[in-house]
């Protein structure tokens, strides 16, 4: 069993992680169960868990610890066999799932939510949220598009129904020059492209769907900070990296954030993912 005494929270505080785990088993390998053990969390949220759900519980309990309620709700995987796969894990019993983000598209394995009961009672909403990587010209382009498409169309009815929700994950874009350390050279590749930078004008301009984003909120204007970095090259050792992993939050929520942090692995060979866990404060 995990000591989470390590890191305390404020009273009324969930705190709320998202990580692209790059495979539960290479995750679990790596010994995520270190990082995990004196933060505690509340709710994770995971994407890539390349996984069926038996083996998901499994080597997340022994990552979590057993004193959780062993709550995981588990997107299938996406027709891409092993290269996708949702997941969320809480301390509480969820009151209710819901799994895919629009019918007929290619979202099977990108999109799980869950509501939990906030400390002081109320409703928060929270998904899981796993957008294609793309690739320039291709089919898996048009996939991604049609993705975030229907997060468009879905976004004022996740807020109609619950003014308290997040969409956390890994969302595949780097929103502005301040997310990317090499921006100028990716300007042409996909996770940059200023097509897919316009969706993420959208969803956090004022004029349109005005959704948060938290850690830039919290950050301030600066470079970064990143949360995922090539395993190729020296990309980790230099910080060339990309900020592609967020909390999004309607304002309400947004405004009950107290604390917002990347969790950076200390060196390249203490990491468990090519991504580093974005973790958040919120306090009712």
């Amino acid at each position: 069993m995990h000591s989470n005494a390590a890191d305390p929270k404020a009273d009324n505080t969930l705190r709320v992680a998202t990580v692209n785990i790059n495979g539960i088993r290479a995750a679990h390998k790596r010994d995520m169960a270190t990082w995990f053990a004196d933060r505690n969390i509340d709710i994770i949220t995971l994407q890539e868990v390349r996984a069926p759900g038996d083996i998901l519980e499994k080597l997340l309990t022994d990552i979590v610890g057993d004193e959780w309620e062993s709550v995981y709700i588990h997107a299938d995987e996406c027709k891409d066999k092993g290269r996708a796969g949702v997941a969320i894990a809480s301390r509480y019993k969820p009151l209710e799932t819901r799994t895919g983000l629009a019918d007929g598209i290619n979202d099977s394995g990108r999109w799980v939510e869950a509501d939990f009961v906030t400390p002081e009672g109320s409703k928060l909403s929270v998904a899981s949220v796993y957008v294609h990587s793309g690739d320039v010209d291709t089919p898996k382009q048009d996939d991604k598009y049609e993705f975030l498409d229907a997060m468009v169309d879905y976004l004022p009815k996740m807020q109609d129904r619950n003014p308290h929700s997040v969409i956390t994950g890994d969302l595949n874009v780097g929103h502005t020059e301040l997310d990317i350390k090499n921006w100028k050279g990716n300007v042409k590749n996909a996770g940059f492209l200023p097509e897919e930078r316009a969706y993420f004008d959208k969803f956090f301009s004022e004029e349109h769907l005005s959704w948060v984003d938290v850690g830039r909120k919290i950050a301030g204007d600066v470079a970064g900070p990143y949360t995922w970095w090539s395993y190729r090259g020296k990309a980790f050792d230099n910080d060339a990296g990309w900020r592609i992993d967020y909390h999004m939050a309607t304002p309400p929520l947004a405004e009950k954030v107290t604390k917002a942090v990347v969790d950076r692995a200390p060196s390249y060979d203490r990491r468990f993912s090519d991504h580093s866990p974005v973790v958040v404060d919120y306090q009712f």
